[in-house]
């Protein structure tokens, strides 16, 4: 059901008028095993200026804690509705969130920035964890603090 949410949501929030192609996209993000408790990821698009674009996954679902998540909040002002229907669980120290979205064709190659917030209760924040360009391609990186990798692939 929360798969069929996120797919609603990004193809209204992400699909530029008039194009309704998609393409299945799978994240995965693996924590550090930071000892702590469960991290908080939000997980959103900017546009080639760096204006925020739409959300597309939000892990940890009290949303007191949403504004940790301090460069999406910022982007948002915590609009909860940014998020509603695509939320998961926080993902434990160690262990790893694999997700499938349809994300627009439009996005791919065309100056799209993907990120990753994170926040651990009782622990420093990490904003723009990870930054990565769309592309279709797929790309992979490293985080600083709690991301101890990430990659999509088409």
């Amino acid at each position: 059901m929360k798969s069929l949410l996120a797919t609603l949501a990004l193809t209204t929030a992400l699909t530029l008028p008039g194009l309704a192609m998609a393409r299945p996209v799978t994240l995965t993000t693996t924590l550090n095993a930071y000892g702590g408790n469960g991290a908080y990821l939000a997980i959103y698009v900017t546009d080639p200026q760096g204006v925020y674009a739409g959300s597309l996954w939000m892990a940890g679902g009290k949303s007191k804690y949403y504004q940790h998540l301090s460069d999406w909040y910022a982007a948002t002002g915590g609009d909860t509705a940014q998020i509603n229907g695509i939320t998961g669980a926080s993902v434990g120290a160690g262990r790893s969130l694999e997700i499938t979205l349809d994300l627009a064709d439009a996005l791919f190659d065309a100056g799209y920035t993907l990120h990753i917030d994170a926040a651990v209760e009782d622990m420093r924040n990490s904003p723009n964890e990870i930054a990565v360009p769309l592309t279709t391609a797929g790309a992979s990186a490293q985080g600083r603090r709690y991301i101890a990798s990430f990659a999509y692939g088409l």
